[in-house]
């Protein structure tokens, strides 16, 4: 029996930043001095996020982002802002649109939620103020001082609803931070594959879905 569930944020409940980061990236190459493309710059930007946010040290994710814009921008020679042009970036996070079968999902479940985002605590905070969300718990990377797959950041969660790792459901778009991560800790999880991707051949999962409401049979 589901007693609880743990939500990933962006990409789950509401809408991921991936046309923004497109567009970023489509800007560094058009400014660029050496040939490359946006979907080079958006692969190059996206090892270089990883890198950072995986170092020894915690940066939160508008520093992560920033720092690996910049590296990508000084090596295809494009002048600029790194933050400048990150600031679009920033601010979708704060007001991005919900995902479908959001509202219609939270307005029915009745187990306690609680958010695990990796996104900054206040860019958190303003996007669920956007759209008037309320979860019972909510937690952050910033918090933790980690990023998911980490470990840390499920105990949080778990330790927040006063639930063990049996009886929540993790539910999130990304097999690697969400899937295994829950995986790892112990958790069931259920993958939101609203890009129409495949499930990688060393991962496997309880449930996948489209959208929130899918859950709707799963937790009864």
């Amino acid at each position: 029996m589901i007693k609880g569930l743990l939500l990933d944020f962006y990409g789950t409940v509401v809408e991921d930043d991936d046309a923004i980061m497109r567009a970023i990236a489509d800007q560094v190459a058009a400014g660029a001095s050496t040939s490359v493309s946006g979907g080079d710059v958006l692969d190059a930007w996206a090892l270089r996020y990883e890198a950072v946010a995986d170092g020894p040290r915690f940066r939160t994710l508008r520093l992560c982002a920033m720092r690996s814009l910049a590296t990508v921008m000084a090596e295809v020679g494009c002048a600029g802002d790194a933050a400048t042009l990150c600031a679009a970036q920033f601010r979708y996070w704060q007001s991005p649109p919900l995902r479908p079968g959001t509202r219609e999902f939270l307005s029915r479940v009745t187990v306690p939620v609680c958010v695990v985002s990796d996104v900054d605590r206040a860019d958190l905070d303003a996007a669920m103020a956007y759209h008037g969300l309320a979860f019972a718990a909510v937690v952050t990377s910033e918090d933790v001082r980690a990023y998911k797959p980490d470990r840390a950041m499920f105990a949080r969660a778990l330790a927040a609803l006063d639930l063990g790792a049996h009886e929540v459901l993790h539910v999130g778009d990304s097999t690697s931070a969400d899937v295994r991560g829950a995986h790892a800790a112990g958790i069931r999880a259920a993958w939101i594959n609203h890009r129409g991707h495949t499930l990688p051949d060393d991962t496997s999962v309880e449930y996948e879905i489209t959208d929130l409401t899918g859950l709707t049979d799963i937790i009864g």
